[in-house]
């Protein structure tokens, strides 16, 4: 028999990710899930309907490597009006097997050994793995304080002549924090006159509250024009498990990435690609996502007041974070197994997002669920 316990690995320090950790722990206990993100409520059935009739018309088979022309068109028209961007909708655009899959992609075809990639921490759990996959080496920018600010003159020192990218994310997982027209400007005076790739990730773009602005990358020159900006419709449309995204990139930037995407999906989702370019000529069907969510997060910071958590309300995406310093002062891993365990409730602790696991003694938690759920979830919570 081969021995095989001694090959070397290419992620010598992977581990399994926090999402799959406590969601099989929330299945074991059959615990209330607000950990991972994902919805627990229908995506809408005149979406399912269309998918289904695309399954029936026959688009079965292989679709264009890059998205059949149809939905192409709408999502470049859809960046357009919203950003006023125009990006060629025969070059400049992809669909992808989730907005990860476009994340994986951007990063392998453009760093190379030895090169750096600015990161912010808290980030989402893929940025750094795909970067050491590369060869290169992420260069860790934590965000300051407990409102998660960037500090830009500490960007600028990290800024070096290996810098080959610099990822960001609004709005941001796990913190539900935007960037603003100020830091979009700030970025992009820092990159002028440099070769630095901007790797934008936008899944969350039409959930922003308060009357905050999407500021994507697309809306600003100097950044559009070094921009990789992935989108999500899982994340959008409530159907995660359906493993649909894009990017769009100029297009010196996506004939690279198309030959990774060429190399490892090839394409995705036929009829579901006719569905999206169907339902996305309603606007109102992503522009109407953002009052949605924001009723789930004031549901749910109204249910969190008179508990021992604090926080303050997200600006994006469907997270919310809270602090739980008031109720006790274990490690916020240690306590969010224990809320499993005992208490039959799964969040995500923090510090997992951050430099070194850094531990604000803060969870994070999935609003995106029924408001049943949500009620659950308080009541489980207040008895803390």
């Amino acid at each position: 028999m081969p021995n095989f316990k001694n090959l070397p690995s290419k992620l010598p320090a992977g581990k399994t990710s926090i999402f799959s950790v406590m969601s099989g722990l929330a299945r074991k206990h059959k615990a209330i899930d607000l950990s991972q993100g994902f919805p627990n409520f229908e995506t809408d059935t005149y979406l399912k309907d269309l998918v289904c009739k695309a399954m029936k018309d026959g688009y079965n088979q292989y679709p264009p490597m890059s998205g059949i022309p149809e939905l192409r068109e709408q999502i470049v028209s859809k960046i357009e009006n919203l950003y006023g961007k125009k990006y060629d909708d025969v070059s400049e655009i992809v669909f992808t097997a989730g907005a990860t899959q476009a994340l994986y992609c951007a990063i392998t075809a453009f760093v190379h050994p030895g090169d750096e990639v600015i990161v912010f921490k808290p980030a989402y759990d893929s940025y750094e793995p795909d970067i050491k996959l590369a060869g290169g080496k992420p260069v860790l920018v934590e965000l300051k304080g407990k409102d998660f600010k960037i500090d830009w003159q500490e960007v600028e020192a990290k800024i070096t002549s290996k810098t080959r990218m610099i990822i960001i994310n609004t709005p941001h997982n796990p913190t539900g924090t935007v960037l603003s027209k100020g830091d979009m400007q700030r970025l992009e005076a820092l990159l002028k006159n440099t070769n630095i790739i901007l790797l934008s990730d936008e899944v969350y773009e039409h959930l922003i509250y308060d009357d905050e602005v999407h500021e994507s990358a697309s809306k600003f020159p100097g950044l559009a024009e070094r921009a990789i900006i992935c989108a999500s419709f899982g994340k959008t449309f409530h159907n995660t498990g359906w493993k649909m995204g894009y990017c769009v990139a100029p297009e010196v930037l996506m004939k690279e990435i198309i030959k990774l995407h060429q190399a490892t999906v090839f394409c995705v989702n036929h009829p579901m690609q006719h569905a999206f370019a169907e339902y996305l000529k309603k606007p109102e069907h992503y522009l109407q996502l953002g009052d949605f969510y924001q009723q789930k997060r004031d549901k749910f910071f109204d249910l969190m007041q008179g508990s021992g958590f604090k926080g303050t309300p997200s600006k994006g995406t469907y997270f919310q974070v809270m602090d739980y310093s008031k109720i006790t002062h274990e490690p916020d891993v240690d306590f969010a197994r224990r809320l499993i365990t005992e208490h039959g409730l799964a969040t995500i602790p923090v510090s997992v997002f951050h430099k070194n696991g850094k531990d604000h003694k803060q969870l994070r938690f999935c609003f995106a669920k029924t408001d049943e759920t949500l009620e659950k979830a308080a009541e489980i919570l207040h008895k803390l």
